[in-house]
């Protein structure tokens, strides 16, 4: 590979077209994955309920690190999908196999996160009720 060829594959111009393959994918898994829809109103449900009960600096991490994981693994599970779906258009055994674990692994983070969430946020609803009373 010559030098000039390596400045190519570095410059801004390269840059700029990842972003926009990277947000054409994001787009993709908005409209045409459900799970990824129903992550992302949770997403925003989630935040506002950071900003509501002032979550501190450490349960921030928490919940941004769980969004961002979620999000990850749902993308890499509707890539799967997706080569396995080009692979093979019949019925296939280890079809199946691969997308359903690759759909576990999503719903396993799901329930990781809403562990987190709970532990996060049930005291603060419950402080809040006892506000009330």
């Amino acid at each position: 590979m010559r030098v000039d060829d390596r400045k190519k594959l570095r410059g801004l111009k390269r840059l700029r077209s990842s972003l926009i393959y990277a947000f054409d994918g994001l787009k993709y898994a908005y409209n045409n994955e459900q799970s990824m829809t129903v992550h992302m109103i949770i997403t925003v449900l989630v935040l506002i309920m950071g900003f509501v009960f002032r979550i501190d600096a450490y349960e921030w991490m928490a919940v941004v690190f769980c969004i961002g994981i979620m999000m990850c693994l749902e993308l890499v599970n509707t890539s799967i999908e997706a080569v396995v779906d080009l692979v093979t258009k019949k019925y296939d055994e280890k079809a199946k196999v691969a997308k359903d674990v690759a759909a576990s692994v999503s719903v396993m983070f799901s329930v990781t996160a809403i562990i987190i969430g709970l532990i996060i946020f049930v005291p603060k609803i419950v402080d809040f009720i006892r506000s009330l009373l």
